[in-house]
């Protein structure tokens, strides 16, 4: 690793600062220079579009590079004092130009934000050992429902090498089975194979196809003092999905099953905009159904059938009114927090 790619680790590029700074836009670079050393060397500095940094040293009593301070095993005062100038130098662009992140890759960062918004969760860095390892918790039980580690990509098995960040997942096991022969996605690293699943962060897999995953474990550490036994909260898009006309003929219909429903549970569904509500309440009267669906990405390949019990008007349970009751996201079936469904018994009576 070079010393500007170890120094600008787990940082990320303010394009507005640099120029501030005093770089020169050139095509799709952004360059600076400055004399070190009582003006016996030159430092250059180029910053490309992705915010990746390199830096050459140049003696100007010769008019060429220096590179003895890359040496590993170069000593002496004199190579240290370039090496420290150079550095320095970096330290100060890194300081003023960058900010800071939590993990290495962009995916990585953008999940952790999305977790923050949703669960109110940060990450947490506990092994001395492994800096790049952090958990995320359950702040109620203190369960882990997801860990992002960097590693080789060769210890997924690949026969590829170079470094990569994964996030670990718990799910089901028949989930888990579907998932694994898709790309992207591996045996768990570093924990039960049969409950949890690695998710590699390269982009490879959608932001909000992986944060549906992370609902799916994030329910799994919920106690049961906070949510409502047996019942759940799927969405419905109505872009795709008419919930009144498969109505028309009788008051049940099939939709799409996924984590532990049985039969006899209650789910509520949300109807995304420009509604934002939630809208019905059904009894699942069978489950496990086989069913073909047209969309990979409903990934289940079965379903349940449920019966009406209730139609809500429009704005009664809007998404406003569900924050109230800690509910920030509804991306994927999810559970039933208990003062909701104290709410909403109430309501109807």
């Amino acid at each position: 690793m070079t010393i500007e790619e170890e120094l600008f680790r787990k940082t990320k590029i303010d394009f507005d600062k640099i120029s501030e700074y005093g770089f020169k836009k050139y095509k799709s670079l952004y360059k600076y220079s400055k004399n070190i050393m009582n003006n016996t060397f030159r430092v250059d500095i180029e910053i490309n579009n992705d915010g990746i940094v390199k830096g050459k040293v140049y003696d100007l009593s010769f008019g060429d590079e220096y590179t003895n301070f890359r040496i590993e095993d170069s000593t002496g005062s004199f190579v240290g004092q370039v090496k420290d100038e150079f550095e320095n130098l970096l330290k100060d662009i890194r300081s003023n130009c960058f900010t800071r992140e939590a993990f290495i890759y962009e995916q990585s960062n953008r999940i952790t934000k999305a977790i923050k918004e949703r669960y109110g969760d940060e990450p947490e860095f506990e092994w001395e050992k492994f800096p790049g390892y952090a958990t995320f918790r359950n702040g109620d039980s203190k369960k882990w429902y997801g860990i992002i580690m960097n590693l080789d990509k060769s210890k997924l098995g690949e026969s590829s090498t170079g470094e990569i960040e994964i996030i670990d997942i718990k799910l089901e096991p028949n989930e888990i089975e579907y998932l694994l022969k898709q790309d992207g996605f591996y045996p768990a690293y570093h924990m039960n194979k049969k409950s949890w699943i690695t998710v590699i962060l390269n982009n490879t897999i959608s932001d909000e196809k992986i944060m549906n995953l992370i609902d799916k474990s994030y329910s799994y550490t919920v106690t049961n003092k906070n949510r409502a036994k047996n019942e759940w909260i799927v969405p419905a898009n109505p872009k795709y999905f008419d919930i009144d006309k498969a109505l028309k003929e009788n008051n049940t219909m099939m939709w799409k099953q996924s984590t532990d429903i049985k039969i006899n549970d209650i789910v509520y569904i949300y109807v995304g905009k420009p509604y934002s509500s939630i809208m019905y309440k059904f009894k699942v009267i069978e489950v496990n159904i086989p069913y073909e669906y047209k969309d990979e990405n409903l990934k289940m390949q079965r379903a349940m059938k449920i019966d009406l019990l209730t139609r809500y008007e429009k704005g009664k349970l809007s998404f406003n009114k569900l924050k109230d009751f800690g509910i920030n996201a509804i991306r994927s079936q999810r559970y039933m927090p208990l003062t909701l469904s104290e709410y909403i018994n109430k309501i109807e009576r």
